[in-house]
Formats: structure tokens, C-alpha cells, sequence
């Protein structure tokens, strides 16, 4: 089946080349039994890869469950996925098959594996590489034949890392990834999302259906959407609901949309939640600088606007030298050293836009892998079709 009778098929609404990938990358592994891992931000529709694939699949017939990993209090997580025998703990009153049980031939999709805790991660590796299980509160081996479908929202190297995530199972999971975009990655779908919501909506209130004019549809495309389609869904249930005018203007759809800015990045894919605090990746802490940069330049560049505009400054580069305020001395006076520095770094040449920051950073890490993109895409925090793309972008040799 290829990838336009898929979206048809399961309601996909985007033409992203990105997503096309991720779809075309499931209809392609569903015919094997390799395990996959489902990567993106929270929100974007990642359940509907291990569809595609069990649908696809010779397992079609059997069952297929999605258990959420996080909604599973810890110390039940085992029995969910293991079973367990009568009186192995307080309120065990009867034997209880798990889902590794009652999925024998068909697929398991484990939604954010990440929040799995250690003593459960041992006993799914066990289960992915030999098949075999043990009821909690049981001595008998029991075999299975499932297949394993994770996801999740956390940058699982990371996770690795700070000891809560066994990297044995990281590779096990890990045999075909798959990333889903995040929807600021595709503006060219939100649009075409947001009739769909709104069309879906009008029909189940039976009312006209929400439309929007040429700016508020400008400020839906350039919206950062950090909790992707979800929120973006939730955004057109509600203007469906509260406007009474089914024409919104960019005034109204603001009120639905919090606050924006990219100093004050969203946790997205690629962070970790540790000890209360949110740890950026590296992508996010990237580009938070390089706006940070460009803003405090612009400041920067103002302020000496400002004061030339007044008269009390005069920068080099632009026909004056500087001039100390109140000296009444003619702008072509000599200034003594030691009066007034050059202010150099405004000079009018250097390109400052974030463009230009972030295609001078990829280069140097280019450099220091010495041109390997692997390396470099790692280092950067971001996927190598990215890497990919702004190297083409930029025109980067």
C-alpha cells in the first residue's frame, strides 16, 4: 500500500515530505517482526505508526493492544504486562493474564517506554529477545510471539545517560526508529489540520464551521504549536465552541494561544525531567542562544541608533568619528586615545540574522568532525535529515 492509500486510509491530514518518510518507513518495516521505536514531541500523532504497521502486517488478525507506560502506577506495571498467580501480592485474588499473554500473535504498542522503571525494562528485554515471561509471583517460564512497538517523547540517550534507561534496551527497541515531525516542522499541513478540526467540530455541535481570516491564518502558520496537533486540535474545539463570529481574526485566535517565544522554549522532545527542573537538548538550548544573540544585537544596535540620532554619538563606518557629548569640538576633531573606544562590533557588514548564526555554527561542527554528519548531527541535537537539509539549504560545501 503506498503512502497517499495509507493517509487515506487511517484520516492522515499533511502532504510534509517528513511525514511521508515516517509513513513510508512503516508500510516498508510492517512486513517484517523487527521491533521499532517511535520518536517525537509530545502531541504530534505518534499512535498512528504502530496502526499503519500491525494493519500492514501479517499479525493483522490478531490482537492489538496500546498501553500508556506513564497511567500504569509502578508497582502494577509488571502484573499489566506480565500477569501474575493468586495471592502473589494483596489483592491478587485470582491468577491474571497480561497483555504479553493475551497478545500472543498479534502487537504490543508501549507508549512512553521511557517511564517503564528499571525492574520492568529487564523483564521486557528478556521478553523481546527470547520470547519468554514469568508471571509475577510464578516460577514457570511461559512463551510468547509479540510484536513490540515503542514510543516516546524523551531523548532516550539522554535518559541512558542519567542511569534511567538500560541501554541494552535502547538498542533492542531501537532496530527501525522512526520520528514523527513536530508541526512547526510542517507548517504547510496547519492549515490544512485546522479546516479538518474545524469542519469535524461544526459537524458534531451543528453549528457553521469556524473560519479564518488571511492574518489569524498567518499567525496559525508561524505559531511555535509546542503541543503539535494535539493542541492545535484542542485550539479549533474551542473557537468552535466560544466564538459566537465563525470569522476569527488573528485578535481572537491570540487569546487561545499561550504566550510565544522562542526565549522561553516549551519542553519538547529531547528533554528530561530531573530532579523538578527541565533540562533542554542541546537542539533547543542551540537555538535559544543564537535568538538570544540576535536579540540583545538588536538592542544593542538601537541604543546607538538612538544616540546618534541625538547627536551624542557618532559611529565609526559611518562618514564621523566619536565624539564625546557636551566636548563642543567639530565631529572631525581628533579623539586623544583613551577618550572613546571604536565600537567595533557594529559595524555594518556582519550578517547577525539567526540564519546566518546557525549556518556559521554548523559549519565549525562540521569542521571539528571533519565533515562527518553523523557526528555532527549528534552534537547539534538534531537529526541527520536535518542536518541534511539546512547543509542543502545553506549551500554549505
Amino acid at each position: 500500500m503506498d503512502v497517499t492509500a495509507i493517509k487515506q486510509k487511517f484520516d492522515i491530514i499533511g502532504n510534509s515530505p517528513q511525514l511521508d518518510r515516517a509513513i513510508d518507513i512503516a508500510a516498508q518495516v510492517a512486513t517484517t517482526d523487527l521491533s521499532v521505536l517511535v520518536t517525537g514531541e509530545t502531541g504530534v500523532g505518534k499512535e498512528f505508526i504502530p496502526k499503519i504497521i500491525h494493519t500492514n502486517s501479517a499479525r493483522k488478525h490478531g490482537n492489538y493492544f496500546a498501553i500508556n507506560c506513564g497511567a500504569i502506577p509502578e508497582g502494577t506495571i509488571d502484573s499489566e504486562l506480565f500477569g501474575h498467580r493468586k495471592g502473589s501480592f494483596t489483592g491478587a485474588h485470582e491468577d491474571r493474564m497480561g497483555y504479553f499473554e493475551v497478545a500472543d500473535g498479534g502487537t504490543l504498542f508501549l507508549d512512553e517506554v521511557a517511564e517503564l522503571p528499571l525492574s520492568t525494562q529487564v523483564r521486557l528485554l528478556r521478553a523481546l529477545e527470547t520470547g519468554e515471561f514469568i508471571r509475577v509471583g510464578s516460577s514457570k517460564v511461559q512463551k510468547t510471539d509479540v510484536r513490540v512497538i515503542a514510543a516516546t517523547n524523551v531523548n532516550l540517550p539522554h535518559a541512558i545517560k542519567i542511569g534511567k534507561f538500560r541501554e541494552d534496551l535502547y538498542y533492542r527497541l531501537n532496530t527501525v526508529p522512526i520520528m514523527v515531525p513536530a508541526l512547526r516542522e510542517r507548517p504547510g499541513d496547519i492549515h490544512l489540520l485546522f479546516r479538518k478540526f474545524a469542519a469535524d467540530f461544526a459537524e458534531k455541535y451543528k453549528m457553521p464551521v469556524i473560519r479564518l481570516t488571511d492574518d489569524a491564518r498567518n499567525l496559525l502558520e508561524h505559531y511555535r504549536w509546542p503541543g503539535n496537533v494535539r493542541q492545535l486540535k484542542n485550539v479549533a474545539e474551542q473557537l468552535s465552541v466560544l466564538e459566537q463570529t465563525r470569522l476569527v481574526t488573528s485578535d481572537t485566535l491570540q487569546r487561545y494561544l499561550p504566550p510565544d517565544s522562542p526565549l522561553h522554549l516549551p519542553v519538547v522532545y529531547g528533554t528530561e525531567k530531573g530532579g523538578g527542573n527541565d533540562i533542554l537538548s542541546e537542539r533547543d538550548i542551540l537555538y535559544k542562544i543564537l535568538f538570544q544573540l540576535r536579540s540583545d544585537m538588536d538592542v544593542m544596535k538601537k541604543k546607538l541608533d538612538d544616540l546618534e540620532e541625538h547627536g551624542l554619538l557618532s559611529v565609526p563606518g559611518r562618514g564621523t568619528m566619536l565624539t564625546p557629548p557636551g566636548s563642543g569640538h567639530a565631529a572631525e576633531e581628533e579623539v586623544t586615545e583613551g577618550e572613546i573606544l571604536p565600537l567595533e562590533i557594529v559595524e555594518e557588514s556582519p550578517d547577525l540574522s539567526l540564519n546566518s548564526l546557525e549556518k556559521e555554527l554548523i559549519i565549525k561542527v562540521l569542521r571539528k568532525n571533519k565533515g562527518h554528519r553523523k557526528s555532527t548531527a549528534k552534537e547539534l541535537g538534531i537529526a541527520e535529515r536535518t542536518l541534511y537539509r539546512k547543509i542543502k539549504e545553506y549551500e554549505i560545501e
